[in-house]
């Protein structure tokens, strides 16, 4: 390993550390170091440190022997009033989003701030609109999961590098200006989450992995991406297997999808498939057992949602990203923001939870 990538590991190790004990300051509203480092399996050294970091950038309060979330109290400025207002811009209202809606109402409240939630949809052409009516109905902050892809993508990015209010993007990172100046955000670790699922299937014996991904979802290219690095890694072949986008569920083209994954898994002798997100992971056991397929049996299935990955038949294992944490999360940065409007820019990531269910076994079990 070169010196620069050691510096990266280091600095990628130090961000995930810190992340780790801000989500838990974030939860429990106060930890002690040595607690939470026996939880985190490491040393209270490293815990210190990184509440040290955290509390210069004005994240956590430092107290006796432990951090307390930072308060109302103690923002300062507007927040300290209790009269800021939030705004949250978010692509669905029915879906993944209203949980990291309802994080960062909790976040808000226990900070003393209003949250403001209006809907978008995913790919939209110009959600300017939207965010001014946030800002014109009183939005002192702006909490966004905005459209960055295409046309819409680009008068998105226009607007963030000249955002009249301070802005945190949750599940998406950008870059804007002539600069390309990073904007504020939180973020699912996605590479985290798809390496426990691909681990926990070679573990049990699976050397065929494929996977079935939602064709629309903005982190289709991201699970991929990581599919075929962690293949790589168990020296997996990922051209041996199923490699499928599922169109909308809503679309004609839904059904033929889900019908030719499974020829595909039949034809190419897949054992387990990764699938973005529960619809489509319940849906396709549902088919490939009204063919014949055994589930896990003949194929195991993981799903990357955990929406309502436990009520399936078989109920569903399922990487959960940390919808409650994203919103609580992102609304404490934006407070830091507000508070300090020059503190440095921060990106967090949020490692997903593995919940290991009935659809996964050994291949031929």
């Amino acid at each position: 390993m070169t010196q620069t990538s050691s510096d990266d590991a280091r600095l990628m190790g130090a961000s995930s550390r810190q992340a780790e004990v801000l989500a838990a300051v974030t939860e429990r509203g106060m930890i002690r170091v040595t607690d939470l480092a026996a939880e985190l399996g490491v040393t209270p050294v490293t815990v210190r440190r990184a509440v040290s970091e955290l509390a210069e950038a004005g994240l956590v309060r430092r107290v006796h022997g432990g951090a307390t979330a930072v308060g109302a109290r103690a923002m300062g400025g507007p927040v300290a009033q209790g009269t800021a207002t939030i705004g949250m811009l978010v692509p669905s209202l029915d879906y993944y989003w209203p949980d990291v809606a309802r994080g960062a109402e909790e976040e808000a409240k226990r900070l003393g701030l209003r949250v403001t939630l209006r809907g978008s949809v995913y790919q939209a052409t110009d959600e300017r609109g939207d965010l001014q009516r946030l800002i014109d109905a009183g939005a002192s902050g702006l909490l966004v999961a905005p459209t960055l892809d295409g046309a819409g993508g680009d008068v998105m990015r226009e607007w963030l590098a000249e955002a009249p209010v301070p802005v945190v993007l949750m599940e998406r990172n950008a870059s804007v200006g002539s600069v390309q100046r990073t904007v504020e955000s939180v973020i699912t670790d996605h590479a985290d989450g798809t390496t426990m699922a691909v681990h926990h299937l070679v573990g049990l014996g699976h050397r065929l992995v494929g996977v079935a991904l939602s064709q629309d979802s903005p982190h289709t290219p991201r699970l991929r991406a990581d599919w075929l690095a962690t293949c790589g890694e168990h020296g997996l072949d990922p051209a041996a297997v199923v490699d499928r986008f599922i169109p909308d569920r809503r679309e004609p083209g839904f059904e033929p999808a889900i019908e030719s994954i499974i020829d595909e898994v039949v034809a190419t002798g897949t054992t387990a498939l990764l699938v973005h997100s529960d619809p489509e992971a319940i849906r396709l056991i549902q088919r490939a057992e009204e063919r014949g397929l055994s589930v896990p049996g003949d194929l195991s299935v993981v799903s990357y949602d955990d929406q309502v990955a436990a009520m399936s038949a078989p109920a569903l294992t399922a990487v959960r990203p940390p919808r409650r944490t994203i919103g609580r999360t992102a609304v404490g940065l934006l407070a830091a923001r507000m508070a300090d409007p020059g503190r440095p820019v921060h990106r967090v990531l949020v490692s997903p939870t593995l919940m290991v269910r009935d659809s996964s076994g050994p291949p031929g079990a």
